[in-house]
């Protein structure tokens, strides 16, 4: 019986093995393909399309300088910075106390006010009353229109109150015994206590607001407040418009090449942030995400 224990386990291990290597081919080609397309040579491309692999030789970095030369790329890259240290900041401040509020069980009217956060989850206002309230508010042009509509995520609330609830009361109850008010018991005793969490959910919303691309384009007519991601959009309409001439872009560079390139440079902070807050991402997850 344990025998056959064991075979069923190594052929389910093997299984698993073959499936996430499938899996991991599924995502790295694709990828390789991008970062191929973009350091491609416009020669190379003309005469034989994108190959999967480049000679070591052959790389070029002329789509990146393509873009970098545009006037307004690091002041765009400025504003995308502003706009996610801003974003995550009132996110985060917004949403901990709404979480660790819901997660007091004895908090009077608690399903109440958990059922108006799960109703605002599943039924949207929608684009038309969103706008009118913006700029009822006269908030356009300016980067609250981008972070205040987004500041709460519920699912994201959920998820930071389940955490929440998962700690030990006895931790709580010692620390009001002490005289500790909830402010105390939040910032000196729950927080330090909920790293894991707080970092993926902070993780959750740099990536949102890092690559939040239709609302600064709808409240953003100024193209001085203009994010990364809306820059490299009308750079690469005018590339494909053959409007790109101030560049020269077409004599050094592909517009497939543009478009690879502007994908890598979005993604670039997210791939050197991540590495360092991965360890916590999975706990913070399924500490997050499991209910006792």
């Amino acid at each position: 019986m344990s025998r056959l224990k064991t075979r069923d386990s190594v052929t389910f291990q093997v299984g698993i093995t073959i499936f996430l290597t499938i899996i991991l081919f599924i995502i790295i080609i694709p990828f390789w393909r991008v970062i191929v397309t973009a350091f491609i040579p416009l020669d190379i491309y003309t005469k034989e399309g994108v190959s999967l692999f480049l000679s070591p030789t052959k790389w070029t970095w002329e789509a990146f300088t393509q873009l970098a030369s545009h006037t307004q790329f690091f002041l765009s890259l400025r504003n995308s910075g502003i706009i996610t240290v801003m974003g995550v900041t009132i996110s985060m401040v917004l949403t901990v106390p709404l979480a660790y509020g819901l997660s007091n069980r004895s908090l009077p009217g608690r399903k109440f006010i958990i059922g108006f956060v799960l109703f605002t989850y599943l039924f949207n206002p929608g684009l038309i009353p969103n706008y009118l309230l913006i700029t009822g508010l006269g908030l356009q042009n300016n980067f609250l229109a981008v972070v205040l509509p987004p500041a709460v995520s519920v699912y994201n609330t959920l998820v930071m109150m389940s955490f929440f609830e998962g700690l030990p009361v006895e931790i709580k109850e010692a620390a009001r015994l002490d005289g500790a008010s909830e402010f105390q018991v939040l910032f000196r005793i729950i927080l330090p206590l909920s790293k894991p969490i707080l970092l993926t959910i902070g993780l959750f919303y740099t990536v949102y607001f890092w690559n939040e691309f239709f609302t600064p384009l709808l409240y953003l007519s100024d193209n001085s407040l203009l994010p990364l991601p809306v820059l490299l959009r009308n750079i690469l309409i005018s590339a494909s418009l053959n409007e790109f001439v101030e560049y020269n872009a077409f004599s050094t560079v592909a517009v497939e090449s543009l478009k690879a390139a502007g994908v890598l440079i979005t993604m670039l902070p997210m791939l050197l942030v991540y590495p360092w807050i991965q360890r916590y991402f999975t706990k913070g997850t399924l500490l997050g995400g499991v209910k006792e």
